[in-house]
């Protein structure tokens, strides 16, 4: 094992100790639920898309019924989630490949997840280490950006940012890695102003200094629930 790989993986079992609580924050009951609430989420809080999500999944209970969707009805019910139009769109189309090319079952392959309207490696990997428990990991905005910060990829890229992370980590705890990660950067290393004063990993982190130092200051920072 590398150096780098081993200070990462002693740093990312600091980041578990800190949420041990860190989990896929999108509510779901089967693998179909979990792609169209994933797809919901892009640039929405989690916690917009679980409360539009059970009134949706009532109503398109299978990939068939979402398929048959009447457009305008999908967009208003899931209008709250923002690009609702586009959205829409994605759904209805994911819905009618899986009909079409896998019997209304969403595959649980990442060959065939990607092949999928819309979907990307990142929301593939969500389904699949969630609903699937098969190791992957999901490369979003904040994932790509803590792992730069803490040195462990220097790519701007997502998928070369998996790649990256792959190398570093055991497929075993390359689902859960994604979770602390997108958990710490919702909570304490925002974007614009990182807690860094309040970080778990402050001693071991590269990027130290980006935000406030100061640990009352970045306390103020420091979010008790994690927001997209």
């Amino acid at each position: 094992m590398s150096t780098t790989a081993r200070r990462a993986r002693t740093t990312a079992r600091i980041l578990e100790e800190a949420y041990p609580d860190a989990r896929c924050e999108l509510d779901f009951t089967s693998p179909l639920e979990l792609l169209v609430a994933t797809v919901l989420s892009a640039q929405c809080t989690d916690k917009r898309v679980n409360q539009v999500t059970p009134a949706l999944f009532a109503r398109y209970p299978d990939a068939a019924s979402f398929a048959a969707a009447d457009r305008a009805e999908l967009e208003g019910m899931i209008r709250p989630t923002g690009f609702f139009r586009a959205k829409a769109e994605s759904i209805i189309g994911i819905a009618q490949a899986l009909c079409e090319r896998f019997g209304g079952e969403v595959p649980d392959r990442l060959e065939d997840l990607v092949t999928l309207p819309g979907v990307g490696r990142k929301t593939a990997n969500v389904v699949l280490g969630n609903a699937f428990s098969t190791p992957g990991i999901s490369v979003d905005t904040h994932v790509g950006r803590l792992a730069r910060r803490l040195g462990w990829s220097e790519q701007s890229d997502p998928v070369k940012v998996e790649a990256d992370l792959m190398a570093l980590f055991p497929p075993s705890e390359w689902t859960q890695l994604s979770h602390v990660l997108i958990w710490h950067g919702r909570r304490r290393c925002h974007a614009r102003r990182p807690a860094c004063g309040a970080c778990p990993v402050a001693r071991r982190c590269p990027s130290y200094g980006e935000g406030p130092t100061d640990p009352a200051e970045a306390t103020k920072l420091v979010r008790a629930e994690g927001r997209a």
